[in-house]
């Protein structure tokens, strides 16, 4: 299975966070998945950091890079992909991981029930 994190379910799992549920830490874990990290995720995480929104250590790039994550570059088919997507969420970093999901067809794991409405594979965190 290929999983795509949204940047919360990210940030949980580089925490260790117990809101994270068993079944996502599990199949992140899961060997057998591919887990994909979107460039979308990494420059909303940046963002937050530079508003102050957001804390994050100064090894952030080591510690993703020791993970068993692969990197998923925005390409110009996920940036013409938004255009397709209804209304229902307006945040941009979301709607191109929603893009990316359907594009890609990959299981976007988040927690935010909004993603449901757009028919992409979703798995609950």
């Amino acid at each position: 299975m290929n999983l795509l994190l949204d940047t919360h379910i990210l940030l949980w799992w580089l925490d260790g966070s117990p809101t994270l549920s068993e079944i996502a830490r599990g199949k992140i874990s899961d060997a057998n998945n591919t887990v994909f990290i979107s460039a979308a995720v990494i420059w909303e995480v940046r963002i937050k950091q530079a508003l102050g929104k957001l804390r994050i250590p100064p090894s952030f790039r080591d510690v993703l890079e020791r993970q068993h994550f692969e990197m998923l570059p925005i390409t110009v088919d996920h940036a013409h992909a938004i255009g397709d997507l209804p209304s229902y969420h307006r945040d941009p970093f979301d709607r191109m991981l929603i893009a990316q999901a359907k594009v890609e067809g990959f299981t976007l794991v988040t927690h935010d029930p909004s993603f449901e409405r757009y028919g992409i594979p979703i798995l609950k965190a």
